[in-house]
């Protein structure tokens, strides 16, 4: 019988002489086959592939060998500390290409390699329906195929190895060429073969990781208050409890993640007064980000927002909603942070002895202040330090967290801090708010982070669009990299909504929705809050730095459509995930249309966006009939998903009409007429 022990199997490993060195001995002992360029892998698997519990992975390689005997090879994967392997057959493809999919069911670390060997069985049946189609004497061969069930029979044990020998001699026994020939290539008796198949030459991949993760890991709508500013009065600060009140309203609209900046005591030594001023009111409440004060750090709660019990409450009231809380992890302190008296090594002293303050080029942050993680006094106390901060809020019931800034914080940190809380807590997701260069932002999901902040919130033309959205469903961001689409942020006042009125916020809107499974809005957006710092992409008036009353349900809302769009995306599976974007022929540069659907075509959905906002948009386009199975003629049936309205398209080429006033964008759902 075959090992079932993948080590058993020949590893491909690099040889590392040089040309004219390899000895013979070696050169025999090389595997005949050659496995290659397995996929979903990062970086030749320094890093773990990204995974969903519940889905579908399409796990790929190239296996050849000399010659053109057959192959056969099977994916082996298992949870990381697991004893035992699930096996899956690998389809061939063509071109060398062999693929095979596996679905794993729980969150945590998975490994997976690749086994191949050459099938003799198979490379017989070949050549023996070739010789016997083509009329040539196939004696010989006959004497081969009862040589090859005789040799498996030998090979099985119980109840295969009789049933195989009874192969045999009902072989021996037929008397009629076809009869024989059509015993050998029986798919029943292939099978059988395969299951004693002796797996000569059997090779085995590298072995490759992937990272699976909860399913709000790829699809999820974020909503993120500040919640002092849940009261009906500026002068009085919001609360946890206020927050609670919120609940049904921010389910209503679609939402599964609620997430708050820092909700941690607020220094007062340089706090920043109302927009950014750098002199603060006594009522001033302070930016959350200078966290720290006498009354605590980062594991304290603000003691206006209400106590630890009242937070839970929160967790507790949100889950009910179907809501997850999500909190800040911002490493930053005000110099009030108990850390700066406590353990003044953990930070960095300019040669006066004052302390370095945080800045970013124009930008200064005089109420903050950074730890250095490489100080003397701060390996490995320090980093212990914040993991534990993490584990805390964990124990209360947080399992997302919102990354400050992460591209400015060392690599090794966050690769050893998210597998050590995701060792004992694998729910746990992160959130990297990376505004940074490309390769930062890719290795940042390699080394852990569940998803991301993009360059979406300035792709804003058709070009542009069309660009990042097919670049994200390519290697090597597909594999390590999961984009989150926020609308806006309380430190980004998109310059595109600034002037376009409620059709702009409804554009970026529909854009974030159906571009991406992962999509945030900041609370304001709902209204069309826009007024910016006068040539700056910043809110005048900025939440940072004051409490601010919202009437969301002010004239010229769009909380029904945001509503609506959630509505839409938990409805159709295409539009859960940023991948299977595809871009489709539309004839005007200001409407970018796109399509997603299901691998069984299933759930087909078109969506076509006005760039526009203030001017109507027509154009005529292509539906993509070619890849429901049909010719240039055929009918299909269309259906808007925003107003439930239904028709049926005829042929190929058809014309829309976009008009901003009513509804920049259409959502239409696309199947094979009946």
């Amino acid at each position: 019988m075959p090992s079932a022990d993948p080590q058993a199997a020949f590893l491909q490993e690099p040889v590392r002489l040089s040309h004219g060195q390899l000895s013979l001995e070696r050169a025999l002992e090389l595997p005949r086959l050659a496995i290659e360029e397995v996929e979903p892998q990062v970086e030749q698997g320094r890093f773990a592939a990204k995974a969903i519990a519940g889905d579908r992975v399409t796990v790929s390689a190239l296996i050849f060998a000399d010659g053109h005997d057959k192959l056969a090879g099977e994916v082996l994967w298992r949870d990381v500390g697991a004893t035992d392997w699930h096996r899956e057959p690998l389809e061939e493809l063509g071109h060398d290409r062999w693929q095979a999919q596996i679905t794993p069911q729980r969150v945590g670390e998975v490994e997976f390699l690749i086994e191949a060997w050459w099938d003799i069985y198979a490379s017989y049946c070949y050549e023996l329906s070739k010789k016997f189609g083509a009329g040539v004497t196939i004696n010989l061969e006959l004497q081969e195929g009862q040589a090859l069930l005789r040799e498996a029979a030998e090979r099985a044990e119980g109840d295969l190895a009789m049933t195989l020998q009874a192969l045999c001699d009902e072989l021996q026994e037929l008397q009629s060429l076809d009869e024989r020939v059509a015993l050998l290539l029986a798919p029943e008796t292939v099978a059988l073969v395969r299951r004693a198949e002796g797996h000569p030459h059997r090779t085995r991949s590298a072995t490759y990781l992937l990272d699976v993760e909860r399913p709000l890991a790829r699809f999820a709508s974020w909503y993120e208050l500040f919640p002092r500013s849940e009261t009906d009065d500026p002068a009085r600060h919001g609360t946890f409890r206020d927050v609670i009140k919120r609940l049904p309203a921010i389910q209503a609209m679609g939402f599964d993640v609620l997430y708050f900046p820092p909700i941690h005591p607020i220094g007062t030594t340089h706090r920043k007064g109302r927009n950014n001023s750098l002199t603060a009111g006594p009522d001033d409440p302070g930016s959350p980000y200078a966290i720290g004060s006498p009354d605590g750090g980062h594991e304290a709660i603000h003691p206006q927002l209400g106590s630890r019990e009242d937070f839970v409450a929160l967790v507790e009231a949100a889950r009910d909603h179907d809501l997850e809380i999500a909190l800040d992890f911002a490493i930053q302190c005000s110099p009030d942070h108990p850390w700066l008296q406590q353990h003044p090594g953990w930070f960095s002293w300019r040669p006066d002895g004052t302390i370095r303050h945080a800045e970013n080029p124009p930008k200064k942050y005089e109420d903050i202040v950074n730890v250095d993680f490489y100080a003397k006094d701060a390996v490995p106390d320090l980093w212990l330090a914040l993991r534990d901060v993490v584990r805390g809020w964990v124990e209360l019931g947080v399992y997302q967290f919102r990354v400050d800034n992460p591209h400015t914080k060392p690599l090794p940190f966050w690769e050893w801090l998210i597998a050590d809380i995701r060792k004992s807590h694998p729910q746990v997701m992160f959130l990297a708010e990376a505004f940074t260069r490309p390769a930062m932002m890719a290795r940042l999901g390699k080394l852990g982070f569940t998803q991301s902040y993009t360059y979406f919130t300035w792709r804003n033309t058709k070009a542009e669009l069309e660009t990042y959205l097919t670049q994200l469903n390519e290697a090597p961001w597909r594999d390590c990299y999961r984009p989150n689409f926020f609308v806006n942020t309380p430190d980004i006042n998109p310059y595109f909504l600034h002037h376009n009125g409620r059709a702009g916020f409804l554009i970026r809107a529909a854009l974030a929705t159906m571009g991406s499974g992962l999509w945030g809005m900041y609370s304001g957006f709902e209204i069309c809050e826009s007024l910016p710092v006068p040539g700056k992409e910043e809110y005048l008036d900025s939440e940072k730095y004051e409490i601010r009353v919202r009437d969301y349900q002010a004239p010229g809302n769009i909380v029904a459509e945001i509503a609506q769009l959630n509505r839409i995306r938990r409805q159709n599976p295409a539009l859960q995930t940023h991948l299977g974007f595809k871009a489709y022929t539309c004839w005007n540069d200001n409407i970018l249309f796109f399509g997603k659907r299901t691998a069984d075509r299933e759930n087909f959905i078109l969506v076509a966006v006005s760039l526009d906002p203030h001017n109507a948009q027509e154009a005529h386009f292509e539906l993509p009939l070619w890849e429901l199975g049909l010719d240039d003629h055929a009918t299909t049936h269309g259906e808007d998903l925003m107003t439930g309205h239904t028709w049926h398209w005829h042929g190929k080429t058809q014309w829309m009409r976009i008009e901003p006033w009513h509804q920049p964008f259409g959502i239409w759902r696309i199947r094979v007429a009946s």
